[in-house]
């Protein structure tokens, strides 16, 4: 599927180095099929005496080198990037943009009947457990995006959605790592209240909510039917579980899901 692509990353930081180590690790492509731009001298020599690329300072070039282009920049610089590259743009390069409230319309306005596929990853593709949700533009083929899932499936799972629904994707998986670190981090302080050691606690916190969620996805059964699996009458699990219903813990997850989203509305009418 990518054996004869050759792909481009216009933007070298965390999240294209992410992508280059899932796909070179799942050996996807060959390190010689990869072309990395940025700005920052430092940032593509390390690239390249990381992961054996091909670098370039000039964002022109990775066009012209390139069959998937991955616009991997920040999005406030992305109307920059699409000037620079839009006249030498073919139709029949693959443009891949995880830019934020960056919409296809906005690519498209520039790259007329340009394949654009736009992408919402979380930070865990950086350990290959990311969940990616892509949105096709309408010249996105299905020849066109089964190699852009390949790409994400090498760094995790990967769902399509359509774009209307990346607002309520960022504010659940994008942002969703963050809160997943602070219901370890108050388990673990709770551990360590009730007499473990700090260390100890941040680990059986860590696990208990990583088999927890592979439960979810290995067995494909509803969470609350494998939380009432847990839940034994009169005992431990239920006390606990009474308490967070009083407190509103879970009103509290899906108020935050909600202010992310209409946060990142916010963000992608400016």
């Amino acid at each position: 599927m990518l054996t004869n692509k050759q792909i481009g990353f216009i933007g070298g930081g965390a999240m294209a180095e992410s992508i280059m180590r899932g796909i070179l690790n799942a050996e996807l492509v060959m390190p010689s099929q990869i072309m990395a731009n940025d700005i920052s001298r430092e940032r593509l020599a390390y690239l390249s005496s990381t992961f054996a690329i091909a670098t370039t300072l000039d964002s022109q070039e990775i066009i012209k080198q390139s069959d998937i282009v991955f616009l991997t920049v920040k999005p406030q610089i992305i109307a920059n990037v699409i000037d620079t590259i839009a006249p030498i743009v073919t139709k029949t390069t693959i443009v891949v943009s995880v830019a934020a409230g960056v919409t296809i319309d906005t690519l498209q306005n520039k790259l007329a009947e340009v394949p654009i596929i736009r992408v919402m990853p979380n930070t865990p593709v950086a350990i290959g457990e990311g969940i990616s949700a892509m949105a096709l533009g309408k010249y996105a083929t299905k020849a066109v995006s089964d190699p852009v899932a390949a790409v994400f499936a090498s760094v995790g799972r990967v769902v399509t959605v359509s774009e209307d629904s990346m607002d309520a994707v960022t504010g659940l998986s994008g942002s969703g790592p963050a809160y997943a670190f602070v219901l370890i981090d108050a388990l673990a302080d709770a551990g360590v209240r009730v007499g473990l050691a700090r260390q100890t606690s941040i680990l059986l916190a860590a696990q208990t909510l990583m088999g927890a969620a592979k439960m979810v996805l290995e067995t494909n059964e509803h969470p609350a039917k494998l939380r009432d699996m847990v839940t034994s009458p009169g005992g431990t699990t239920i006390a606990g579980v009474h308490v967070l219903e009083q407190k509103g813990v879970r009103a509290a997850l899906i108020d935050a899901v909600v202010a992310a989203t209409e946060r990142s509305r916010e963000m992608g009418k400016r």
